[in-house]
């Protein structure tokens, strides 16, 4: 399985009000549930009025359209991860799996799951 590796920063971010997110930009994930409004932008995007944002993090996706009968993938993928002792956010989309990790782990991360058989990409976007 191929790994294709993001050159964006992203921000987690919690919102009060959802009229600030801009869903024309590229790479913007919004859940609005009965708790919360969450946000997860390029850094450049993330609006002002965030109740609470963290910076600094970076992605990769799983390569390709993902059957919705596959098992396992994200599991493998925090498998690795945790015997690394990195965290991880994970966010799916209809196609695919996006996986966040901090900026300052991204490439151990890479290490880890190169040596566990995973092919990786750099996307230039």
């Amino acid at each position: 399985m191929e790994i294709e590796v993001l050159e964006k920063e992203f921000s987690v971010i919690k919102l009060n009000d959802a009229s600030e997110i801009d869903l024309s930009k590229p790479f913007t994930f919004a859940a609005i549930t009965d708790e919360e409004i969450s946000l997860v932008c390029e850094t450049q995007y993330a609006p002002s009025c965030a109740v609470a944002c963290e910076h600094g993090w970076k992605g990769f996706r799983v390569s390709g359209e993902l059957d919705f009968s596959l098992i396992g993938i994200i599991y493998d993928i925090a498998r690795i991860l945790k015997q690394e002792e990195i965290s991880l956010f994970v966010l799916s989309t209809y196609v695919t799996d996006y996986i966040l990790v901090k900026s300052r782990y991204l490439e151990k991360a890479l290490r880890a799951l190169e040596q566990s058989g995973y092919a990786i990409k750099l996307v230039d976007l």
